[in-house]
């Protein structure tokens, strides 16, 4: 767990970060260079979580050797299915990090929603759903293993 106390009576407990894979942690279904290992550093304080529609078919070869739960999405309502599965994780517990429309309900339902925008772009529908942005996962990772970063952003 990451326990943060953010100037303006919030205090943030976060057990979880689930993360999108397309265009949040990968460029054309293949993994960001020192995404595994900021990840792998990551679930020594928390669990994480990678959901995604798998547009590419890579997400499970490109993850491996990650200390990570992967959900491949099936069926119609992935936005849906993404908002629901940070919901059963406790959601005020989750960071959640993504860049498209099918994002924004997942992140709008997180403790702390987090938009990346990389080549792929960032929807204005996932911009405006979350607290904060980022130009990368690395960077969003680093929110929760500099947590001073996170209080100088929150703040009030």
């Amino acid at each position: 767990m990451i326990s943060v106390e953010i100037p303006g009576n919030i205090r943030l407990d976060i057990d979880h970060f689930v993360s999108d894979f397309s265009g949040t942690l990968s460029e054309d279904g293949v993994l960001l260079s020192g995404v595994r290992e900021k990840l792998n550093e990551l679930a020594e304080k928390v669990h994480v979580h990678v959901l995604t529609s798998d547009t590419f078919g890579k997400a499970h070869k490109e993850l491996e050797g990650i200390k990570c739960t992967v959900h491949i999405l099936d069926g119609p309502d992935h936005t849906g299915q993404k908002e629901r599965y940070v919901l059963s994780l406790g959601a005020e517990k989750v960071v959640a990090i993504g860049n498209g429309n099918n994002d924004a309900r997942m992140l709008k339902a997180a403790g702390i929603g987090v938009v990346v925008c990389l080549k792929e772009g960032c929807s204005v529908e996932a911009l405006t759903a979350a607290k904060i942005f980022v130009m990368s996962p690395m960077d969003a990772v680093d929110l929760l293993l500099q947590p001073k970063r996170l209080i100088a952003t929150l703040r009030r």
